[in-house]
C-alpha cells in the first residue's frame, strides 16, 4: 500500500510543486501547448502525495481529487460542450468536498450569526459574477453556471462550518483552500465570458495559481485534521 512508504510523500510533493511551477510559468507566458503537457499531471501528483501521507485516506477526498483531475482534462479542449463537461466534473468535486467536511461540523453549535452573513457574501459575489457576464454568456449556460457557483458557495460554507466547529490549524488551512477554489472559479468565468478580455491579470496564470493553491491547501488541511 502507498501509505506504507511515507518517504514517497516528499517525492510526490516535489513532483506536484515542480509540475505546478512549470505549468504556472507556461500559463504566465500563455504557452498553450506546453500547458497541456503538465496540466494532466498536477492533481495526480497531489493525490499520490495525499495517499502517501496518511494511513487512513478518505475515500471521499480521493474521489474529490479525481473528479477535479477529470475536470482539468475535460477543460483542455475548446468549446462550450467541453466546458460544460468539465464543469459537471468539478461540480461533483465540490459536492464530494462537502461530504468530506460535513462529519467534522457540529451543527448544534455552529454560530449562524457568522455563517449566514458569509452565505450572503458568497451569494452576492456569485450574482455579481453572473451579472458581469450576462450579455456575453450563451443563454442556456447562465443557470447551470450559477448553480455551479452555488455548489462552490456551499462547499465553502461547509469548510467554514468545519473551521468554526474545530477551530484548528487544519480547518483553517482547508478553509483557505476552499476560498481560493472559489476565487479561481469566479476568475475562470470572468476570463471566459466577460467582454473585457484584459479584465483578469495574466488570466491563465491567475486561474491556475488560485486553483492549485486551493486544491493543495484543502488536501493539506484534511491531512492536518488526521
Amino acid at each position: 500500500m502507498m501509505h506504507m512508504l511515507p518517504a514517497l510523500r516528499w517525492v510526490f510533493l516535489g513532483l506536484f510543486a515542480l509540475a505546478s511551477v512549470f505549468h504556472l510559468i507556461d500559463s504566465w507566458r500563455d504557452l498553450t501547448k506546453r500547458r497541456r503537457i503538465t496540466k494532466p499531471m498536477l492533481l495526480i501528483f497531489l493525490l499520490c502525495y495525499y495517499l502517501c501521507s496518511t494511513a487512513s485516506p478518505l475515500a471521499l477526498l480521493i474521489a474529490a481529487l479525481l473528479t477535479s483531475w477529470l475536470g482539468d482534462v475535460l477543460l483542455m479542449p475548446k468549446g462550450n460542450a467541453w466546458f460544460i463537461s468539465g464543469g459537471i466534473s468539478f461540480l461533483a468535486s465540490h459536492i464530494l468536498f462537502i461530504f468530506v467536511y460535513a462529519p467534522q461540523v457540529n451543527f448544534t453549535a455552529v454560530p449562524w450569526a457568522i455563517v449566514i452573513p458569509a452565505a450572503v457574501v458568497y451569494c452576492g459575489v456569485s450574482f455579481a459574477i453572473m451579472y458581469a457576464v450576462r450579455k456575453t454568456t450563451p443563454k442556456p449556460m447562465i443557470v447551470p453556471m450559477f448553480l455551479y457557483l452555488a455548489a462552490n458557495n456551499t462547499m465553502n460554507l461547509f469548510a467554514l462550518m468545519q473551521l468554526l466547529s474545530l477551530q484548528s490549524t487544519g480547518a483553517i488551512v482547508a478553509y483557505a483552500g476552499a476560498v481560493l477554489f472559489f476565487v479561481s472559479d469566479c476568475t475562470l468565468f470572468l476570463q471566459r465570458y466577460h467582454p473585457n478580455k484584459s479584465l483578469i491579470f495574466k488570466k491563465h496564470f491567475t486561474i491556475m495559481l488560485t486553483y492549485l493553491a486551493g486544491e493543495f491547501l484543502i488536501t493539506q488541511g484534511m491531512l492536518l485534521l488526521g
